[in-house]
């Protein structure tokens, strides 16, 4: 039997973890603050020592729609902390080093109605515009894209209860673990391109090859725990520059490999996973 849509009536909930964010908070929560209204705003902070959580804190006191927690754990549990605060119906992810556009919400909510389960927003990457446009690896399963990243989706929360959240054992990747293990059960997901996040990508070359370095980590991770994605790879597609793409594509991609020989070496041994949760060399 047809049901009319109403629109605005699904309560969403947005979950961030932050840690040290101090300079991009107030231009993250002025931009949730914009949204279509029913939500709310969940911020996971991480133990942050440079003011981030007054600024938070600051916000909760004239905005009851935002909610401050702390809890400093990985980025996996932590979300799924803050989705057991949790009243809405769908959990949107976002990260505090990003700004929704006004619509992010209603976009994401358009959808939601439609009886996807998942939703996956465009990504928009600022920073020098090599590093923005070195583009991803794609990882496609049943249909989906499973590497939509954790800064700009949106879950129907029984699906992300169903399939057990975030998987604690992944120091990086757990967002294409969730999305992998989600398409698997059978869920349905659209990729919006309407739902628009800006996201404030690597600004130095340190930066961007600590996080090439890590992304590499991942990706033996998720082979590590779904017995190889490489057939869900296309190699050519892989080292192709596509069109709006940058030639640093290759350079991170070749960084990525000594990240993933890394975790092949240490990815099994927890002791070691758990000094480079806890240590500097894992921030970036």
């Amino acid at each position: 039997m047809y049901k009319p849509i109403v629109w605005g009536s699904m309560l969403i909930s947005v979950v961030v973890t932050v840690k040290n964010e101090v300079e991009h908070m107030p231009q993250l929560l002025d931009s949730l603050l914009l949204q279509e209204k029913p939500f709310e705003i969940i911020v996971v902070d991480a133990n942050s020592t440079d003011g981030t959580a007054e600024i938070i804190k600051d916000y909760a006191k004239n905005h009851e729609e935002i909610k401050y927690v702390s809890y400093d754990q990985t980025r996996g549990e932590s979300r799924n902390y803050g989705v057991k605060q949790a009243k809405g119906d769908a959990i949107a992810f976002t990260d505090g080093s990003c700004m929704a556009d006004p619509n992010w919400l209603h976009e994401m909510r358009l959808r939601l109605l439609e009886d996807y389960d998942i939703v996956a927003g465009n990504t928009m990457r600022s920073g020098p515009s090599g590093f923005a446009k070195a583009g991803r690896v794609e990882v496609y399963h049943k249909g989906g894209d499973a590497s939509f990243p954790t800064c700009n989706i949106a879950y129907k929360k029984d699906l992300f209860t169903k399939i057990g959240g975030f998987d604690p054992w992944f120091k990086e990747a757990e967002d294409v673990d969730i999305n992998f293990r989600a398409l698997d059960s059978g869920a349905k997901m659209f990729y919006e391109p309407k739902a628009v996040i800006h996201h404030k990508g690597s600004e130095t070359h340190t930066s961007f090859i600590k996080k090439s370095f890590w992304y590499g980590f991942g990706r033996r991770e998720l082979d590590m725990r779904h017995n190889s994605l490489w057939p869900h790879y296309n190699v050519f597609d892989m080292i192709k520059k596509r069109e709006g793409e940058s030639w640093w594509k290759l350079v991170r991609l070749s960084i990525a490999f000594i990240g993933y020989i890394y975790c092949f070496l240490i990815g099994g041994k927890e002791e070691k996973k758990e000094k480079l949760r806890k240590g500097n060399i894992s921030k970036h």
